[in-house]
């Protein structure tokens, strides 16, 4: 699935079956939409950020840089780029992947390429490099070494791609070495793996590449309108009777039984969802079971595997479904939109292993500024900064399996959410996109900013672990400046959530819409929220803390409650052997806030201790 209008075999835009979302998040949003407009960025979209060499590394090259253009010519006295490597990561191949994997020749020997008979020298001329790829695709993959300190500059592209499509296994390896797009050429993204392809990055700057606006903007009140009834009245003509959930922010920060959940759910959706799609993907456990009806929407047309490895495809218009039709069968793997991912796109079927690189200053017109993955994708080692995504996932989109270990996302923009890195995302026109797996080890996902929700992590509809990995110095307008999840798994492992903002609620952690958390080992810390739970904000979930901190939290609105942790009507969370201390909200309790009808449940190795202006509201055990 995908929030653009087309699939990626040039086929017709469908409007894939989506899971039943029921509204979450509260009227701590409330009134806050009234300047979340596109407009509120001041042109962050579409900033023209110039590189600086001490923005993203710490280590320069050490040869001078050619600078070339896939229109001739080389500059020998080219600029110094800062294509250069952090020198601090450590650590060797914990995750199962194989910096050189193989290929079954056709010779019968044993499977591998040899990469040392393979390599080929590409000079530093992009219209050489482009020849080396063509001619490495039809000769079974190859390892080309490309040129020392080198600036390939493309100022065309096919398809919609600057480089050819990756159908074969291909390693491209670089030191201090860049392959960027001209500032002044058409839009197009950088390089495109697709089914079948295995495309290995080492030593390389993947810069610049843009892919198109869409055609119609979006905000996010607009996006999370369907979600939230509070976000909606803002947004919408309000109906001639008061439709549920339309209570004021102040009403429902009132601890009362109607009033302990800020918003109540809306009666009725404004589009139906569908039944349970069968996907091959492991759904996260949940608190109940409920059914939901089908969706009268057009539906995409199954993907042959010729069409899979074809490029991304332009636009058409989506087809009428006929009247009366049945349910179409549903793809097992969502498919990307015509301009996800700028820097590099990963197509279902395809493979990329990006290797002490750099994904940098990369514009997507839909998910991905920087990366998008919808096959099988790893980075180490690897910064991915100053990017920008006009819907989803600034830095890095996936609904495919994605690995992030020892390295940097920091610096992105997702606009419509998931500043850093978006697993998954909700409808914007007329699809969703379910996330797929994602695991971060040993990395830091920090200043990443969204006008929506989840300003370093968001998960929408699939699995996320976070493994001794600081989320830090994230914003998100609406909420979870740190982390946001709906409909997901969510894993915190020996992890740091630490100094993150919103104005509405989940200054650190947003957890909501029949979620599953587990924190364990970890410290949510010094975040700040407008509304509720400046720690963790619980909402129509179960979350459960282990052996872990949250402390230092602020809810500092007018009606704020709730500093380390708030936890809605119908939700639970469970600490074990966990700290709440020294947090602060502005109405009490400035540690946990239990709405009428939640369960918060303390073991007796728990503290619930010196928080401000009380500790606890309604949560048995727990000194007030």
């Amino acid at each position: 699935m995908s929030n653009d209008v087309t699939s990626t075999d040039g086929g017709a835009s469908t409007a894939p079956p989506t899971r039943r979302r029921r509204a979450l998040w509260v009227a701590g949003v409330a009134g806050l939409t009234g300047v979340v407009g596109l407009a509120a960025l001041g042109g962050v979209a579409a900033r023209d950020d110039k590189p600086k060499s001490d923005q993203v590394s710490d280590a320069q090259p050490s040869t001078n840089r050619q600078t070339v253009s896939d229109d001739g010519g080389a500059d020998k006295n080219g600029t110094k780029d800062d294509g250069g490597q952090d020198d601090e990561w450590s650590g060797g191949d914990w995750s199962g992947f194989d910096d050189h994997p193989g290929k079954d020749s056709k010779d019968g020997k044993d499977g591998k390429h040899d990469e040392k008979d393979r390599a080929k020298q590409v000079p530093c001329d992009s219209d050489k490099l482009i020849q080396a790829i063509t001619f490495a695709n039809n000769e079974n993959g190859g390892v080309l070494e490309l040129a020392k300190g080198c600036t390939y500059t493309l100022t065309r592209n096919q398809d919609g791609n600057g480089l050819p499509l990756i159908t074969e296994h291909i390693t491209l390896k670089g030191e201090h070495t860049t392959i960027g797009r001209d500032a002044t050429a058409d839009y197009f993204r950088i390089l495109n793996v697709g089914a079948g392809g295995h495309l290995t990055l080492k030593g390389l700057s993947i810069r610049g590449g843009q892919t198109l606006q869409p055609s119609m903007t979006a905000d996010p009140a607009t996006v999370w309108a369907p979600y939230s009834a509070a976000v909606r009245s803002t947004v919408a003509k309000p109906p001639a009777t008061a439709a549920p959930g339309t209570e004021s922010a102040a009403a429902a920060a009132k601890p009362t039984a109607t009033a302990a959940k800020p918003a109540a759910k809306p009666a009725a959706k404004p589009v139906a969802k569908p039944a349970a799609k069968a996907t091959t993907k492991a759904a996260p456990a949940k608190a109940t079971t409920k059914a939901a009806p089908a969706k009268a929407t057009p539906t995409k047309a199954a993907t042959t595997a010729k069409a899979a490895t074809a490029t991304a495809a332009k636009p058409v218009a989506a087809p009428a479904k006929p009247t009366g039709a049945g349910p179409a069968v549903t793809p097992l793997v969502e498919q990307p939109g015509f301009t996800d991912g700028a820097g590099v796109l990963v197509q279902p079927g395809g493979r990329a292993e990006i290797l002490d690189s750099e994904l940098l200053y990369n514009q997507a017109g839909g998910n991905g500024g920087g990366l998008a993955n919808f096959g099988n994708t790893r980075l180490s080692k690897t910064t991915v900064a100053h990017n920008t995504a006009f819907f989803f996932g600034g830095g890095i989109f996936n609904a495919g399996v994605l690995q992030v270990d020892e390295s940097k996302i920091k610096d992105n923009t997702g606009i419509i959410g998931g500043g850093g890195i978006a697993n998954g995302a909700p409808r914007i026109f007329t699809e969703d996109v379910d996330g797929g797996a994602v695991w971060v080890y040993k990395s830091e996902v920090t200043d990443n900013e969204t006008l929506g929700f989840g300003g370093g992590v968001l998960d929408v509809g699939g699995t996320t672990t976070l493994h001794q990995t600081t989320v830090s110095d994230n914003t998100a307008v609406l909420a979870g400046g740190g982390v946001a999840v709906a409909d997901s798994q969510l894993t915190l492992k020996d992890a740091t959530v630490v100094k993150n903002s919103t104005a509405g609620v989940g200054g650190g952690v947003a957890v909501a819409f029949d979620s599953v958390a587990t924190i364990e080992d970890s410290r949510i810390k010094d975040n700040t929220a407008g509304f509720f739970g400046a720690g963790l904000y619980n909402d129509d979930s179960v979350t459960t803390l282990r052996d872990s901190e949250v402390v230092g939290n602020r809810a500092v609105g007018p009606f704020a409650r709730g500093g380390g942790i708030f936890n809605t009507e119908g939700s639970e969370v469970t600490l074990h052997r966990t700290t709440v201390a020294h947090n602060f909200s502005t109405l009490p309790p400035g540690g946990i806030f239990n709405s009428l009808g939640g369960t918060v449940t303390l073991d007796d190795k728990s503290a619930v201790t010196a928080n401000r202006p009380t500790n606890c509201f309604n949560v048995s055990d727990c000194f007030a």
